[in-house]
């Protein structure tokens, strides 16, 4: 008998809870923007917002923080809904990183109603850059997780054209340089 080799992601509990709320968001307001535009690398807005709002999870749960676990949710997926492609040559999104928070609150407020720790999540996440910080523990913890992912998406692509480069290099060197 052969031994079966069960595949188990260890975030999927976080991603179908980020899933549901998802689903409701999507019902009212225009997360079909985030999905056409690009944050880091080849991530889409949408495929961004969601990953934070699983670390966020996971990072709430690893270091047994009490949140309001939908507040966190929402103000996750909803932290870069400024639904606009920011690598477009636009004047307009020359400070993107200093200003997009108050944008992506502009556009939920328009499309969600949302709570006192939801709207200061999505103001606040891009402390340092922007000088006044969270007041929630949410709003923290999403500003954290934002960081991780961000820093993954971009990271990721750059190792890969390493690889490549490297492993073209050597492949060069076996065959051309003998």
């Amino acid at each position: 008998m052969k031994n079966k080799t069960v595949e188990y992601d260890v975030m999927q509990p976080q991603k179908d809870e980020v899933d549901v709320v998802m689903k409701e968001l999507e019902k009212t307001g225009r997360m079909e923007c985030m999905k056409q535009c690009i944050q880091h690398g080849d991530i889409s807005v949408y495929e961004h917002c969601v990953r934070v709002a699983v670390m966020s999870l996971v990072i709430a749960e690893l270091f047994k923080i009490t949140v309001d676990r939908r507040s966190l949710i929402v103000g996750a997926l909803l932290h870069d809904y400024f639904l606009y492609d920011w690598h477009e040559k636009d004047d307009s999104h020359k400070w993107h990183g200093f200003f997009h928070p108050s944008r992506a609150l502009e556009n939920a407020n328009e499309d969600y109603e949302l709570n006192e720790r939801q709207k200061n999540i999505i103001l606040r996440h891009m402390f340092p850059l922007t000088p006044v910080p969270p007041v929630c523990r949410e709003a923290w913890i999403v500003c954290l997780a934002d960081k991780v992912c961000a820093t993954e998406e971009t990271i990721k692509p750059l190792q890969l054209n390493l690889i490549r480069f490297l492993i073209s290099r050597r492949l060069f060197r076996m065959f051309y340089l003998r």
